[in-house]
């Protein structure tokens, strides 16, 4: 199999890993914690199921490691297409790990505050209240994070569109989904009413789904027979 190629599967693969850890932890986790009502009910929802609680955390950390990896990765792929662009996708993946880290030790925490192991001369009410304080801080933190989650794609877009070795479309599907996580970013935070009118519309998951092909693209495709030095000729 031409080294390309080769490398371009083993980025898809890494992908999809990257992919099944975001399923689990963004719609698996919340399908079967509910948290999303008051201290009390949340309290006793994350107590019930305190493993898979815990679960989500590690996923977490093994996704966004596996996400550093992916951005090397395609930084290695695309590097000879143009470099700036390369260094600013994995720019823009690194900067969103800290917050990870925060908004996961915020989450260890409330598990602490809820199990009572911290603030034991609170009143019951009280640490539940500040439990779901730090639930719902990390709660905004994602919606902050959506918005790096559509920029890195706008350099990998332009990597795909300008590279011989990937169809065009892809970088143009790409782009979109870029645009549409920047936009579901702001509008949650400046008009969170509108913010399921734009998560829900007949446009949203077609644009969601540009990950998915890109990823699908290089595991079952891979690339063109090309080598790098051509792809660097175009531009």
């Amino acid at each position: 199999m031409n080294p390309m190629k080769k490398s371009a599967r083993l980025t898809g693969l890494l992908y999809l890993i990257f992919v099944i850890t975001g399923i689990y932890g963004m719609f698996y986790i919340p399908s079967q914690i509910n948290m999303k009502g008051d201290a009390v009910t949340t309290a006793q929802n994350i107590l019930s199921n305190e493993f898979l609680f815990r679960t989500s955390i590690i996923n977490d950390i093994i996704s966004n490691t596996l996400w550093v990896f992916l951005a090397l990765a395609l930084y290695r792929m695309f590097k000879q297409v143009n470099e700036r662009q390369a260094k600013l996708l994995v720019a823009l993946v690194i900067v969103q790990i800290p917050a990870v880290i925060f908004m996961e030790t915020f989450n260890i925490a409330s598990l602490m505050i809820f199990k009572g192991e911290i603030l034991k001369t609170f009143e019951l009410a009280q640490r539940q209240d500040l439990a779901m304080l730090f639930l719902r801080l990390g709660d905004y933190g994602v919606l902050i994070l959506e918005a790096f989650w559509g920029l890195w794609l706008i350099p990998l877009a332009i990597l795909v569109y300008r590279s011989k070795f990937l169809p065009r479309f892809l970088g143009v599907w790409l782009i979109i989904t870029g645009v549409f996580y920047v936009i579901l970013c702001f509008t949650s935070i400046m008009f969170p009413h509108y913010k399921d009118m734009v998560l829900h519309n007949v446009f949203a998951l077609p644009a969601e789904l540009g990950e998915v092909a890109f990823m699908l693209w290089l595991l079952i495709m891979g690339t063109k027979e090309q080598s790098f030095d051509s792809a660097r000729n175009q531009i």
